[in-house]
């Protein structure tokens, strides 16, 4: 089987996120399952030079745009045994930055334009086209509406509903060259405007998402982004597949960005990790309290707000805090006037540094992750593989992957609250601190976490009876 994955992007060639993450994993996997996987990227100028001199051309197209007829170049480069395509043309992609730009909208229609262009002049017939997020869901939209494209069953994968590529109604004919027809409650319309990732999940063959529970949630009020409605209409079409952890990035026993590797017979050096990261930030290097991690964007999906609420009563508990990310000023400001409230207890580090949040996952006790929804979560699935034990609200790939530690028992590998109340995290927080206290029920805990499997093993089998359920049609 072959499959054609199209996306924003994709690690290590550019990424923002989480999407980034599973773009570079993914196609590795698949292959590991018998799918030849290849990629298809928008060819950004913030890709580092050496790839680009790797990259060689492999066919120069004109694009249609509405009235605009646009010149491209599909570049090629293999990496690490994997194809991938960029699709080249300056005036859209050569920018530092991928999102955020006022032509947005033209942009990734061209995108979507020119990979389906582009098929009959790849040395590769895709048996699936599988599309992630709203930048890539005009490709099942233009293979319905158009003739002349090579017919290939679509997959369109929702990695967060939040972000949906709404733009102005003119653009429906302007860029699209598409009918009233389309611009429906059926189609792409939406409060008056046109939403790419609406007509992802009308067109597209089957739709998934990155974890069951989210699947479940998306067609409730609550999370649904005014999208509810439609993804109940959708039915069985709608699959959720739980997203994995690449075990060759993240692994406490080889990783070098940590100061001493350890697995789970070896858990008691996470110690080492612990004490050599509180005197490399400047905390007071104490092994027996515990530091509590915080690796995030700084936005209000991340559940910061219950934060700020109860900060004060957290820090009671005896703990430390170290955060690592960027985001929003206020939150920015919160964690600045803690770190001064709390010297050699908080230390905070606005901005992203991998190496950094490496050590932070293998020398944090608690990983922190009170998010508000979570449609799958990379952070509690590191935070589990590197022993830092997860306190999650439950919501999304976090209940599907954090279980409630029972202390009769000694099963569960985390502490789950259901509620998004502060107290709730605050009680919580609680009882993970009691419980690191009695190091015998922790080192169960621990052994737990780090023993809980978070790899795209059994995600690989789903995805597989997926494309099959297209290609058997």
């Amino acid at each position: 089987m072959k499959v054609l994955l199209i996306a924003s992007e994709a690690e290590p060639f550019i990424k923002t996120g989480g999407l980034g993450d599973v773009l570079g994993a993914f196609p590795q996997e698949l292959g590991r399952r018998g799918i030849e996987a290849r990629v298809i990227l928008p060819k950004y100028g913030g890709i580092p030079d050496h790839f680009k001199r790797r990259m060689i051309s492999r066919a120069t197209l004109t694009v249609r745009l509405g009235w605009r007829n646009q010149l491209c170049t599909i570049e090629q480069l293999d990496h690490q045994g994997i194809v991938f395509y960029f699709v080249s043309q300056d005036e859209y992609f050569n920018r530092q930055g991928l999102y955020g730009f006022a032509d947005d909208g033209e942009r990734f229609s061209f995108f979507s334009r020119a990979v389906l262009e582009a098929l009959p002049h790849l040395d590769f017939a895709p048996d699936v086209l599988h599309c992630h997020d709203w930048q890539s869901a005009l490709v099942p939209v233009f293979l319905k509406a158009y003739q002349g494209y090579v017919r290939v069953p679509t997959v369109f994968t929702i990695h967060n509903l939040k972000y949906q590529g709404v733009f102005p109604a003119r653009i429906l004919g302007d860029y699209l060259e598409l009918g009233a027809e389309y611009f429906t409650m059926d189609g792409l319309e939406f409060f008056g405007q046109v939403n790419f990732l609406k007509g992802g999940l009308v067109y597209a063959d089957l739709v998934s998402t990155v974890s069951k529970t989210y699947a479940q949630e998306i067609r409730t009020r609550e999370f649904g982004e005014q999208l509810d409605g439609i993804l109940r209409k959708i039915g069985d079409k709608l699959w959720g597949i739980r997203n994995g952890l690449d075990y060759t990035v993240y692994n406490p026993e080889t990783d070098p960005n940590i100061f001493l590797p350890y697995n789970h017979k070896t858990w008691e050096k996470k110690q080492n990790n612990k004490t050599a990261l509180q005197k490399s930030l400047g905390l007071s290097e104490q092994r027996d309290i515990p530091l509590l991690g915080l690796i995030c964007r700084l936005v209000p999906q991340k559940g910061l707000d219950l934060m700020e609420e109860v900060f004060d009563p957290i820090m009671d508990l005896g703990v430390q805090l170290v955060v690592l990310g960027t985001g929003e000023e206020k939150y920015h400001q919160l964690f600045r006037s803690a770190a001064l409230r709390y010297p050699g207890r908080v230390s905070v580090h606005l901005g992203f540094d991998d190496a950094l949040a490496h050590r932070i996952y293998a020398g944090s006790d608690i990983f922190l992750m009170p998010s508000i929804f979570e449609p799958c979560g990379l952070g509690q699935m590191i935070a589990l593989r590197y022993g830092s034990v997860p306190v999650v609200r439950a919501t999304g790939g976090l209940k599907d992957t954090v279980q409630p530690f029972n202390r009769v028992s000694k099963e569960g590998n985390g502490f789950v609250f259901a509620g998004y109340q502060a107290q709730d995290l605050l009680h919580t927080i609680e009882e993970a601190v009691r419980y690191y206290h009695d190091q015998e029920i922790w080192g169960s805990l621990v052994k737990n976490a780090m023993s809980t499997d978070c790899s795209w093993q059994s995600s690989m089998g789903e995805y597989h009876d997926l494309y099959q359920k297209l290609v058997l049609k």
